[in-house]
Order: structure tokens, then C-alpha cells, then sequence
């Protein structure tokens, strides 16, 4: 019952301060007149936004726990954390591999493997750097994250979609997790939706017929 509740709170808490960055990323859009960003910049905003999410995410974490600092206690997290990364990722290639497949070629621009590679690692390390000097955790924007999101989600309406938003993140999660459990045991996955949609797509193939085909 506690990794869910952890697993429920993280979900929201990344959906708020998503909610947040869209427009802090806006504003510095807004500065730079809408110029088109070099994959240098690209990364360097996004590694500021995953560093300061895994810093409020820390913070979080310690609220839960009562400011005690155990591995015990953060490791679930850390390892929630690391699968949120990982999700970003693999999303992020989805989409590139979609787009390539109509022929736009601009959409894997601001996109690098390495990078975000060694940005997730970078990530990670740093959570768990915060549980030996907690102490660094505590700075002005990471506080004020934290506050912001935790005003976000006691507003009545504007909490509840975002606790929507959790419980759905909940359910993806335990998915996840039940994969990973299944694929270690038996080698295949619980849920594969990607072998659904192309065992769905060769089925239509084989089903269809050319229009010179001859039909006895």
C-alpha cells in the first residue's frame, strides 16, 4: 500500500511540475523571439528541467518519509524516477520513428541518444547523491516547485485533474512493473502492445487481396 500511494504521489507531482515547465519553457521561448533552438540549448534547458524535477522529487520523498533519509526508503523512488526517464525516452523515439515513417525528418532534430543517455544517468546520480548530503536539496527553486505544486494540487478542480492524471500514471506503472516481473520469469510480457498493433496490422495484410486477384 505504500509503494502505490508513493507510486500515486509521484505521478502527480511529475504532471504538475510538467504543467509548470510548459510555461517556463514558453516564457524562454518568448525571449528568444521563437528562434529555433540548437540541439546545445535543447539540452541544456532540458537538463536543468530533469535536475531540478529529481531535486523537488527528493524533497517530496522526504516529506513521505518524515525527513527520515534511509536507502530504504528512497530506493523505490529513485527507481520510480528512473522509469519515468526511461518512458520519456522511448516515447520520445516512438515518435521520431512515426514521424520518419510519413517522411518528416526535421522531428529527430533536437534529439540525441547519447545525450539523453548520459542525461538520465546524470539524473539518477544526483537523486542518489541527495541521500547522502541531504542537506544540498534545499535551495530557492527547488522550494518553490515544491510549494507551487503542492498549491496546484489542494485547488479543487485544477488538483483533481492532475490526480486523474496520477492514478492513470499509477496504472501504467504497476503495468510496468508486472511486465518486467512476467518477462524475467517466462521471457515474454504480460501486455505488448507493440506485438499487438504489428500481429493486428499482418493479420489485415494477409486478409487483403489485390484488386486482379482471382476469386474462386
Amino acid at each position: 500500500m505504500e509503494l502505490i500511494n508513493l507510486i500515486f504521489r509521484l505521478g502527480v507531482l511529475f504532471s504538475i511540475y510538467g504543467f509548470l515547465w510548459f510555461f517556463i519553457d514558453l516564457i524562454l521561448k518568448m525571449l528568444v523571439g521563437g528562434r529555433t533552438r540548437t540541439i546545445v540549448e535543447v539540452y541544456l534547458i532540458k537538463s536543468i528541467k530533469y535536475l531540478f524535477l529529481v531535486n523537488v522529487t527528493f524533497l517530496f520523498c522526504l516529506d513521505i518519509n518524515q525527513q527520515v533519509v534511509t536507502i530504504k526508503n528512497l530506493l523505490p523512488s529513485a527507481i520510480i524516477l528512473l522509469m519515468y526517464f526511461i518512458g520519456k525516452f522511448q516515447q520520445k523515439q516512438k515518435q521520431i520513428r512515426l514521424m520518419g515513417s510519413f517522411g518528416n525528418q526535421s522531428f529527430n532534430e533536437g534529439f540525441n541518444i547519447r545525450a539523453e543517455i548520459v542525461l538520465i544517468s546524470a539524473s539518477i546520480l544526483l537523486f542518489i547523491s541527495f541521500i547522502y548530503f541531504p542537506q544540498y536539496s534545499s535551495n530557492g527553486i527547488a522550494n518553490w516547485f515544491r510549494e507551487s505544486i503542492i498549491d496546484l494540487e489542494t485547488t479543487v478542480l485544477i488538483g483533481f485533474i492532475f490526480k486523474v492524471i496520477g492514478f492513470f500514471f499509477l496504472v501504467g506503472m504497476i503495468i510496468k512493473m508486472v511486465n518486467a516481473v512476467i518477462y524475467i520469469l517466462s521471457g515474454q510480457p504480460f501486455i505488448d502492445i507493440q506485438t499487438s498493433i504489428n500481429s493486428g496490422k499482418e493479420k489485415r495484410k494477409s486478409d487483403d487481396f489485390d484488386d486482379f486477384e482471382e476469386i474462386e
